[in-house]
């Protein structure tokens, strides 16, 4: 989540114009795809050997691919499909995380 919010203030400085912005939001997204992969073979350890729910491992791994999908129309130009495509990653990265931290019945973090 803190490489996402990274990577959504560069852009914002990006955007107003900040000098050195665009090297700094390209270079950020060498550990969004670092951070993605570690989330993805996580996501399908606790669904598969795991016996954990297996939409984890979907969602990680739209979040992954959405990451390189991200860089292409971001190194291209392709504002109309980067700016929507960021605010879907955000808001999944977002759902995922409130899941992980949420309490489930049963669990030690539950009493």
């Amino acid at each position: 989540m803190l490489v996402i919010v990274l990577q959504g203030l560069t852009a914002g400085q990006l955007l107003g114009g900040v000098t050195g912005a665009l090297s700094l939001h390209g270079t950020g997204a060498l550990p969004v795809h670092a951070l993605g992969l570690v989330q993805l073979v996580t996501a399908v350890l606790l669904w598969r050997p795991g016996r954990g729910p297996g939409w984890p491992a979907l969602a990680s791994l739209a979040l992954f691919v959405g990451g390189f999908a991200q860089s292409m129309t971001g190194g291209g130009g392709i504002t109309v499909i980067h700016v929507p495509l960021a605010l879907g990653l955000i808001a999944l990265t977002v759902a995922m995380l409130t899941w992980a931290i949420t309490p489930r019945p049963g669990s030690p973090r539950a009493g």
